[in-house]
């Protein structure tokens, strides 16, 4: 079985209740396990890792990424590290079965 680990980074690190439903939308999809959520207040981002087969993290970072862009106001955005977008950071990473 082959796993990718996705690592995205959105603009968005103090409204605990928009970080909750960002979450939740990786949460739902099948074949996909958040490993982690952690934010940060000071630059307002936050940092999800998940991981699953390449298909369902496809999906699951497709959902973050419109969630995301539904929730965060970038006119309204003030932080520590400069943002021009909901999400500032994509990375995949291949974990296993990959050659």
């Amino acid at each position: 079985m082959r796993l990718l680990e996705c690592v995205p980074n959105i603009s968005e690190g103090r409204d605990q209740e928009k970080i909750a439903s960002v979450a939740e939308e990786v949460r739902k999809h099948r074949g996909v396990k958040l490993l982690d959520c952690s934010s940060d207040k000071d630059h307002h981002r936050s940092v999800f890792t998940f991981i699953g087969e390449p298909e369902a993290v496809k999906e699951a970072a497709f959902s973050l990424t419109m969630k995301a862009l539904d929730l965060i106001d970038m006119r309204e955005h003030r932080g520590g590290h400069p943002a021009w977008e909901q999400w500032m950071l994509f990375p995949l990473f291949p974990f296993r079965g990959w050659r």
